[in-house]
């Protein structure tokens, strides 16, 4: 069966928290979710389908990096949600593809996630503290990625970033 990504509707968000709420051991990620939809802006969040069926999410917020104040050139990917009956079979993969062409297209220059490097690797992110980019010391170094979408956009971000206050809390 085909999975489509689209932009998630307000008709999505139950069904979204639920995967959200399935695919992570706590509701924590299906919270913030929610939470992130009324409070931050020029968020991007798309949703994959399959049949009629809604299985899978993934969000792009802005961040802040070094002295820098958030903003849409700067995104952070979290969460990324596919709901676990559907889990290996490519939907996540195609939710980041998805994601990061909506984040040129929205003239995004850099996204940064909190992941396995083995797995995001494959879309082209690095290791952020490579280009002097860390997220909350050390202890993530080797999870904490990049991707650059403007070539030699990086040369001018340096220090930690900070993602919107929800889920610095989280």
């Amino acid at each position: 069966m085909d999975c489509i990504i689209r932009p998630e509707s307000p008709d999505d968000y139950a069904r979204v928290h639920d995967i959200n709420k399935l695919a992570f051991e706590t509701d924590s990620e299906a919270v913030l979710v929610d939470g992130l939809r009324q409070e931050a802006q020029h968020v991007i969040s798309l949703v994959a389908v399959m049949g009629d069926e809604v299985v899978g999410h993934i969000l792009f917020t802005p961040v802040a990096i070094g002295d820098t104040t958030p903003s849409p050139a700067t995104m952070g990917l979290a969460p990324l949600a596919v709901h676990p009956e559907f889990q290996d079979h490519g939907v996540g993969g195609e939710l980041v593809k998805a994601g990061l062409e909506a984040c040129i297209a929205a003239k995004a220059e850099v996204v940064v996630t909190l992941g396995h490097p083995e797995y995001y690797s494959r879309f082209g992110f690095t290791p952020a503290v490579e280009e002097g980019i860390s997220y909350v010391g050390s202890d993530y170094d080797a999870f904490f990625l990049i991707k650059e979408l403007v070539a030699g956009t990086l040369e001018f971000f340096q220090g930690e970033v900070k993602y919107h206050r929800l889920i610095e809390e989280l």
